[in-house]
């Protein structure tokens, strides 16, 4: 394909996917009332707890805006994330062979699930992370939070726990490409063990140490699990190589 043709294609492809982003931050306005009351709900529950004033701030003029903007946009983003997947994938596999194509559609139809499923995890966290960090705030006194840095932190947290259960997926996916050996990762499982363990007690800022278990937990399972398929399918590779060696030396006698 001439090159112009290549830039023609991207640009239709990053055009339908920035539709879909938008046609689904569009419906994610209309959305945002009970996503929002959603969002600030562990607050007001730690202020019911406490019997003490916590709210949302919006410190500026257009803050109400932005925060509505960027709630959208996210809602937008997560909702069609199947759609501008698609047309990323679409983009690229005419230039792949058919193993590949197959690992690439293998991973858009796998991690989409996962990171949802992670960033729910995120989503259940929140309120006990908004209730431990709220304690420390003095009796009698007022926090007014602000709501951009608010909305962050929930985006932050819902999208680190997103990508944390899409690695074992590149995991499998980087195997299959031949690129990485399941003896590799193998010999990391130590460091993986106390990566989530880490990863689990800087995310989950609660006193106890069942929450951090609980969360690292499924970290460490779906680490074992893609050791697991890359171990599956370096043996298969292992056999398929040793049949066709053994072929060509029948061959060369």
């Amino acid at each position: 394909m001439p090159l112009a043709a290549h830039f023609a294609e991207f640009r239709r492809r990053l055009l339908l996917a920035v539709l879909g982003v938008v046609l689904g931050a569009v419906g994610g306005w209309f959305l945002f009332t009970p996503v929002f009351d959603a969002i600030q709900q562990p607050l007001l529950d730690a202020a019911a707890r406490d019997d003490t004033i916590i709210n949302i701030n919006f410190s500026t003029l257009l803050s109400a805006f932005d925060v509505r903007l960027k709630v959208s946009l996210f809602i937008g983003l997560l909702v069609t994330s199947p759609w501008w997947l698609y047309q990323f994938w679409a983009f690229v596999t005419p230039g792949l062979n058919r193993k590949e194509r197959r690992y690439s559609l293998a991973f858009v139809f796998t991690a989409v699930p996962m990171f949802l499923i992670g960033a729910s995890l995120g989503w259940l966290l929140l309120p006990h992370a908004v209730l431990v960090l709220t304690e420390f705030v003095p009796h009698g006194s007022t926090n007014l939070a602000d709501a951009q840095l608010y909305l962050s932190f929930v985006l932050r947290l819902m999208i680190a726990f997103g990508l944390a259960f899409v690695l074992p997926v590149v995991m499998v996916v980087i195997n299959l490409a031949g690129l990485v050996r399941a003896s590799t990762w193998a010999k990391g499982w130590r460091w993986a063990v106390v990566v989530a363990f880490t990863f689990a007690a800087v995310m989950t800022p609660t006193p106890d140490a069942w929450t951090m278990i609980l969360v690292a937990l499924p970290i460490c399972l779906l680490y074992v699990v893609a050791l697991g398929l890359c171990l599956l399918h370096d043996r298969s590779a292992d056999r398929r190589q040793q049949a066709l060696l053994s072929d060509d030396s029948l061959t060369t006698i």
